[in-house]
């Protein structure tokens, strides 16, 4: 009962704080700070429950990895989500190579990549983008307002409201529309195809009503949605990510070939297959980088 009671106190303060944080953080050198949050997150994040269970998910995926090689990808883990910290105070910082107003943080894309993208942009027809938790999961979304598409993105909305408006004033010219995951998202999406926009979402965490999938040899479950969408629309699909350089601080991106959805005997999109098709491209991105990838969150369970 007390703990109910206080609660709108407690958001309102932890809100409070992580608005002013976020603002203070603008102000500061983006590469400086984030060499220090990265740092800081290799030297405290093994002192977390998330890093046992980051250590679990690691030998069940590469289990002929040694313990000495699976703690040197945590140890980026960590380093990678520190620097994710302050780079989201400066989303409006970064802009890609080539496409609407340069900005002094550049994200690269390959020529064929580039070529890609170009065509999908301009072809007047509205696509279905995958993206997974790797490097600033963040950044492959930034950009696309500034070709003058309609875009929108699925996310899910911080339990507090402060923390909330802030993020969604921040996303909102860098990204498009932001749909809110819930009962009435897929509808609403739906829409937003049919009526010309692009769509994007994360589609590598577990969903409870989901499809099953296997990811690293292991089944899991996937939240179907982006399927349902290309069945439901004719929209096709790609995947889009950014990774991170070696030297922490810079990336570059790139996005697929389109992701042809596996049909049924009736010639209608599969669901399960095509989440398959989908958890294909993600696991190859992250056996490329596993270090860039979010063990700790429990895929398997």
């Amino acid at each position: 009962m007390k703990r109910s009671r206080f609660k709108p106190l407690v958001d309102k303060i932890v809100g409070t704080l992580t608005v002013g944080l976020l603002n203070a953080i603008k102000h500061t050198d983006r590469k400086r700070m984030a060499n220090f949050a990265g740092a800081l997150m290799r030297r405290i994040g093994p002192l977390f429950k998330e890093h046992r269970i980051g250590r679990e998910q690691l030998r069940l995926a590469f289990p002929e990895k040694s313990d000495v090689e699976i703690e040197k990808i945590l140890g980026g883990v960590w380093d990678n989500l520190g620097r994710i910290a302050i780079e989201f105070a400066h989303l409006d910082d970064f802009c890609v190579d080539g496409f609407g107003p340069q900005k002094p943080d550049v994200i690269t894309f390959a020529q064929d990549s580039h070529d890609r993208y170009v065509k999908v942009m301009e072809s007047g027809r509205p696509t279905l983008v995958f993206a997974a938790h790797l490097a600033n999961w963040e950044l492959p979304a930034v950009g696309t307002t500034a070709l003058g598409v309609r875009t929108a993105v699925l996310f899910r909305r911080p339990n507090i409201d402060a923390v909330a408006e802030v993020i969604v004033k921040l996303r909102t010219p860098l990204m498009g529309e932001l749909v809110q995951t819930g009962l009435d998202a897929p509808v609403r999406l739906a829409r937003l195809v049919e009526s010309g926009v692009h769509i994007g979402m994360l589609a590598d965490q577990h969903y409870t009503r989901g499809v099953d999938v296997t990811f690293f040899g292991r089944t899991c479950k996937a939240n179907p949605l982006i399927a349902m969408l290309a069945r439901q629309t004719g929209a096709p699909i790609y995947g889009t990510r950014v990774v991170r350089l070696p030297d922490g601080n810079s990336f570059w991106g790139e996005m697929s070939d389109e992701v042809k959805p596996v049909r049924d005997a009736q010639g209608r999109v599969d669901i399960r297959g095509t989440m398959q098709a989908i958890t294909n491209v993600i696991e190859g991105w992250v056996r490329e980088h596993p270090e860039q990838w979010l063990w700790l969150h429990r895929r398997w369970r």
